[in-house]
């Protein structure tokens, strides 16, 4: 999973058929600070998100498929929560805590 803030939204009167009803919405990726990292992505809306909101998103096939309940739909990338609040626990920026993780483990 993966941190966003949705930016926009999207508008495609011809797509999938698989896609029909659903709601599309431009992200951009951000990390535990909020600041933007990474180019902007389009996701399915599972989580009734809305512009300026921060969210959870999964960029898989099978987790974006199973989250927007529709089998064999062609998508890679899933709104699946929306974030309340982000706690980090230390004084030291994110960044700084993965640099410093050592090899194959993480923070």
């Amino acid at each position: 999973m993966q941190l966003a803030r949705v930016t926009g939204t999207v508008v495609a009167t011809q797509k999938h058929e698989k896609l029909l009803g659903a709601k599309l919405l431009l992200v951009q990726p951000v990390d535990a600070e909020g600041r933007a990292s990474g180019a902007p992505l389009l996701a399915v809306d599972a989580a009734q998100a809305g512009v300026g909101d921060r969210v959870l998103v999964v960029q898989e096939g099978r987790a974006a498929v199973a989250a927007i309940r529709r089998p064999a739909a062609p998508a890679d990338m899933a709104i699946v929560g929306i974030v309340d609040r982000v706690d980090c626990f230390d004084d030291e920026p994110l960044a700084a805590r993965v640099d410093a993780a050592p090899s194959g483990g993480t923070p």
